[in-house]
């Protein structure tokens, strides 16, 4: 198979290439603009091509290299951001997936794996959250991944591409930015990896369905044999507190830490899960990761990176 992971020097970019550097089977080339992402994130022996999911040039590689499948990363990933900077999430969301589902219909790709947000659903306490709920996004983010859910099921039923949408939930795991998705974790983690205490906003109670970034790629790599459209949750289907991934972390530190609730943020999510069971039957596959472990090979990543930064 030839396969191309557009935004693949990424956060979950990085976890998915570590599982395709060792698939012989698979001839993976990695399209990345690098504006968040990073060239040592991409292995010695998968290719790398510098470009912007928006520009003409990505048409020349497609015309060249004539993938099979595509999994698509590239995305403006920051909910903050969205709020203030609408037009450029859109552009790069939506204008960047259009011209991704363009060369794949030009030159005969057969599937498409795209990476959407537990965002789509917005604050929906029927939970656990099954993929035929009604999506209501209360971010400018979830909106363009909403909307590119429908480009990839249009693509479907006109050109016959097939499209796998993997709606992921929390995702957390080494190499995560500060800011994106799931971002909590990685805040906690470089906070503490400082030395500094943390802040909670609100009681600690409101929860979310951590998913570990290794799982989600190993989902994103069985989506790409998936015929149809369809669209999955990947997930755990545990709701965890933001006081039970606090006591993780006490695990993972060694020792206790100071935590500094403030008032709860104006239109937070209270309760967040996904159901899985789709991402189980069809994938056959359910994210495994230990949240306590998880933690620890987060932390124990973010300490390497700030050893690393004060040598300097």
């Amino acid at each position: 198979m030839k396969l191309l992971v557009t935004g693949g020097a990424g956060f979950i970019g990085s976890h998915l290439l570590q599982l395709l550097a060792q698939r012989r089977d698979i001839d993976t080339l990695v399209y990345d603009d690098l504006s968040s992402g990073l060239r040592e994130y991409v292995p010695e022996n998968i290719r790398f091509v510098r470009g912007d999911v928006r520009e003409p040039f990505l048409r020349s590689v497609f015309a060249v290299e004539h993938f099979d499948a595509v999994i698509h990363l590239a995305a403006q990933t920051m909910v903050p951001y969205s709020l203030e900077h609408p037009g450029e999430d859109c552009d790069v969301n939506l204008r960047g997936l259009i011209n991704v589902l363009e060369c794949c219909r030009r030159y005969g790709v057969k599937h498409i794996s795209f990476s959407s947000s537990a965002a789509v659903y917005g604050d929906n306490l029927n939970i656990p959250l099954r993929e035929t709920e009604q999506p209501l996004p209360t971010s400018f983010y979830g909106l363009t991944k909403f909307a590119g859910e429908h480009y990839l099921r249009l693509y479907h039923d006109l050109y016959g591409v097939d499209a796998t949408v993997l709606r992921f939930a929390n995702v957390y795991g080494e190499r995560q930015g500060a800011g994106g998705e799931g971002g909590v974790v990685s805040i906690f983690c470089r906070l503490l990896a400082q030395g500094k205490g943390v802040t909670v906003f609100g009681d600690g109670e409101q929860t979310r369905d951590f998913v570990y970034a290794g799982d989600i790629a190993e989902a994103l790599l069985r989506s790409v044999q998936l015929p149809g459209y369809n669209i999955i949750n990947v997930s755990t289907r545990q709701e965890t507190s933001l006081n039970q991934l606090l006591a993780a972390f006490r695990k993972a530190v060694g020792h206790a830490f100071a935590v500094d609730y403030g008032p709860a943020r104006k239109g937070d999510i209270l309760r967040s899960v996904l159901d899985n069971t789709r991402c189980r039957q069809l994938l056959e596959f359910c994210p495994s990761m230990d949240l306590e472990r998880g933690v620890s090979l987060t932390y124990a990543d973010y300490l390497r990176q700030e050893k690393r930064r004060c040598s300097f």
